[in-house]
């Protein structure tokens, strides 16, 4: 068995999976979204992500962490802070000796939807379906189970 923790990253919204693996089997075990208080300064809000994801670790203890790759955004300024609190929870896993590896969205919603260009809704119903037990209630909360349950799938490929 293998524990994945996923992570899809955000400065005000960090989304996160646990999910266990083995073979083709999958187990929710748990899932939600890390929010840094908006009021906070940037680098308290990376911070309150790097603890956030520390103490999730702590918590679960995953033998592997999937996270999403930034995608340049339209403004340049958005994709670096985005790219700051994606490293604040690369940080906090690889403190830990605990593998990460990193797919861009489109390799995500194709292994989990068979469509590169999935929108949020097929992903959610997707997750639904292969995790009856999962119940996100965000998207990001959603987009982090898609994203520990595309690399149980693409792992076993590595």
């Amino acid at each position: 068995m293998t524990r994945i923790l996923g992570i899809d990253p955000g400065l005000l919204h960090t989304g996160w999976a646990v999910v266990d693996t083995a073979g083709a089997s999958r187990k929710y075990i748990a899932s939600g979204v890390i929010l840094p208080p908006a009021k906070l300064s940037l680098a308290q809000r990376l911070a309150f992500i790097f603890r956030g994801v520390s103490d999730l670790c702590e918590q679960f203890s995953p033998d592997q962490c999937s996270i999403e790759v930034i995608f340049v955004n339209v403004n340049p300024k958005t994709t670096l802070v985005l790219g700051q609190a994606r490293a604040a929870a690369i940080v906090a896993v690889a403190a830990r000796d605990i593998p990460v590896f990193e797919y861009e969205p489109n390799k995500i919603k194709k292994a989990l939807c068979a469509a590169g260009h999935a929108d949020k809704e097929q992903v959610y119903k997707m997750v639904r379906m292969l995790l009856p037990a999962a119940r996100p209630k965000t998207p990001d909360e959603s987009d982090a189970i898609a994203i520990a349950l595309a690399h149980s799938n693409m792992s076993r490929f590595l």
